[in-house]
This record gives structure tokens, sequence and C-alpha cells, in this order.
């Protein structure tokens, strides 16, 4: 089959277009000027962890998602071989349209739909867990996502009875499609208080209904919803207590707590400010932990256009992973998701203008560089794979 790389660009906007709403990216829109990522490298020696190195098993599981780093067929397909071949797990986000109308009225699914679905399928290895994510949010955040004609459901009350029925059917034929070891049946739903906070209330009792009713037809699913830990940890704005005991009661109530978590994104770059961050969960959380979507830069990214600058390195990225390992090895976490296994430059430069700064912000994620070669915390990576 000839891959079509739409659903890509869908998923693009969805990861991108968030991050320039709420008052966490404020902190970093400074004006700067510094290196791009067309200056080369400078590979530098990395201190290592000891206590990381020195540990002998590991109890959880690691893995990548199936996001690709180009666009072309070839590079979705050898992403999918590395991801099968270097972690124990492996993610699917579907956080793209939703084909509401189809659900609601008993219509023919889209191709677009189906096509994109039935392609993930033929890369599902038969004997390697999956994790499942789905999301019922839009691009921004504050609203449902959008039909494959560009149009939202209309509703009185988000938690009306018709979308909630559509928004079962549409994950209980994705369940019996992929038939996932674990499922986040919405993605990174804490944003929805911060950006829509009105709907909240609704909105959260459509999506503990809805998991109910997942719970109820599929009893042995570990079921979870995601949320940010960089918008969760230390919020920073009004309200701020009420929101964190909201959310940590939220977390509670799942099967697993599904966290999404990009350091940078909330300008930690020391290890003690990645431990303060993961023991904010250790103290909150009393489900088993999962990182379900995680990253850290490996770059400084510099962009002038948004008054952007972060800093990150190859050692800064390495130190974040260890952290998180050894962390997961002592609390006993269910598996780790890093986001990207390789850089995505050239998936980048099939974009439209408009989305390639966005992507930029995450785009030297990787723990391969664009050309492929490993980075310091990919032989960490797998170091820890092999025990």
């Amino acid at each position: 089959m000839q891959f079509d790389g739409v659903f890509i660009i869908n998923q693009l906007k969805k990861k991108f277009q968030p991050m320039l709403r709420g008052t966490f990216l404020a902190l970093f829109f400074v004006l700067f000027t510094g290196c791009t990522k067309d200056a080369p490298e400078v590979p530098k020696p990395c201190p290592d962890n000891q206590e990381l190195i020195n540990l002998s098993s590991r109890n959880f599981q690691m893995g990548f998602t199936s996001w690709p780093y180009g666009p072309e067929l070839n590079d979705v397909e050898t992403t999918y071989d590395f991801i099968h071949s270097h972690g124990d797990i492996y993610a699917e986000h579907i956080d793209d349209h939703i084909p509401w109308s189809a659900w609601m009225n008993g219509t023919k699914l889209p191709d677009a739909f189906t096509e994109n679905i039935a392609f993930r399928l033929s890369k599902k290895p038969a004997n390697q867990p999956l994790l499942l994510s789905v999301s019922i949010l839009n691009n921004s955040r504050d609203d449902l996502a959008e039909d494959f004609n560009g149009n939202t459901p209309h509703y009185a009350h988000i938690n009306h009875r018709d979308i909630e029925n559509a928004y079962v059917k549409h994950l209980e034929y994705l369940v019996e499609q992929f038939q996932p070891d674990y499922l986040v049946l919405g993605i990174e739903v804490n944003e929805m208080w911060i950006n829509a906070n009105p709907k909240w209330p609704g909105f959260k009792n459509l999506m503990l209904n809805i998991q109910f009713r997942i719970k109820q037809t599929y009893p042995d699913l570990m079921v979870s919803q995601s949320v940010t830990l960089h918008n969760w940890y230390e919020p920073g704005f009004y309200g701020a207590e009420d929101y964190i005991e909201e959310i940590t009661e939220l977390v509670n109530g799942f099967d697993f707590a599904a966290i999404s978590f990009y350091p940078f994104l909330k300008g930690l770059h020391h290890e003690d400010e990645f431990q303060r961050a993961l023991d904010f969960v250790h103290n909150r959380v009393h489900k088993p932990i999962a990182f379900v979507e995680t990253a850290h830069n490996a770059a400084d990214i510099s962009l002038p256009s948004l008054n952007l600058f972060i800093q990150g390195s190859p050692c800064e990225q390495k130190a974040y992973l260890e952290i998180l390992l050894l962390n997961a090895h002592k609390n006993q976490y269910e598996f780790i998701i890093w986001w990207a296994h390789r850089d995505f430059d050239a998936l980048l430069s099939s974009f439209p203008p408009e989305l390639v700064d966005l992507g930029k912000i995450w785009r030297d994620t990787g723990l391969l560089d664009e050309n492929g070669n490993a980075r310091p915390a990919f032989e960490v990576w797998a170091n820890i794979m092999e025990d």
C-alpha cells in the first residue's frame, strides 16, 4: 500500500498546538539568540548515574510510540522495526479525528479512519504488549475532537448521552481491533481543566461514565486517562491547590496512573529537579504508575519566531532518562514509553511552514539523532533493556 502521511500531520498538530496555550509555556518565552539545530552537536562525555549502573535487573517494561521520524513509507516501516526490537512494549496513539457522525448515525466509517487502523494493525506483533492511547479532545484540548469533515458534534452539555454512546462505540471498535493490554481512553485530560474550565465538571462526568462502561465490557483491561505532569506539578496559576487535589483524586480512580511528562516544558534541567517532579507523583498516587509518553530534549531549542529558548543537551537527556529508569525500578512502575525513538527532522521537512517551528520544540527528543546515530541516552536505554 502507499503510505498516507495525513494522519501524522494531524497528530503533530494535536501535539504541538496545545503548547501555545496555558500559562506554563509563557515561562519560556524569552528573547534569546543561540545555536540552532543546523549547528553540529559536539559530543562530550556525560557523567553516569552509578546507582543505575549497579542495577542488576528491572521490574518494569520499556518501549516507544510508533511516531515515525520521516514521512516516507520506509521511514514508518523502519520505525516499527526499531521499536519492536528495542522495547518489550509499544504504544499506538489514536490522536486524530473521531468519526462522530458514523458512530451516531450508524453510517459507514470514513476510509481515512479504517485505512489508518488497518495499517497500524498490520505492524502489530503477536507477542508484544500494547498500550493503546485514544484522544477525545481537539487540538487545543478545550473541546471535543473534530469529525473527519472538520465539524465538532453539537451539544448543549458535553456529557450528553449521544456523545457518550458514540465515544464508547469508538473505543470498543479500537479495543476489538487492537486487543491492547493497556488502554488510555482520554489523552492529557487535565488540559481541559486548564483550557476550558467551565466545561470541566461535565467533561469529567462524561469520561467517568465512559470509563465505567468500558470496564463493564472489558473487566480485565487496564484502563486509565493520561494527565500532563508538567501541568500538574507546580502549575503556577490561581486555584492551583484545588486543581492539584482535583487531578490527584481523578488519577487515583484509574486502574493505573498514566503520566505524560516532558520536563523541558516545565523548565526542569537537572537531576534534583527531575526527582522532585517524580516525587510529586509518588507522594500522591496510590495506583500503579506508567509513563505513557515522555521525552527530554537533547539540544537547545532556539526559535526567534516564537521568542522561545529552552536549553538542552545529550547529557541532560541522559540524566533525565537515568533518573526516570531508576525511579521506575524503585517504585515498580508498570512501564515507560519514550515518545520518539529518533529525531524527526525528515518528517518536519514535509510539513506546512506554519507548523515547522512548533514541531522543532519536540524534534530533538529522540534517543537517536536525525541521522540515526545513538545518543548517550540510547546507550543507557539499551543497557537497561538487557537486564
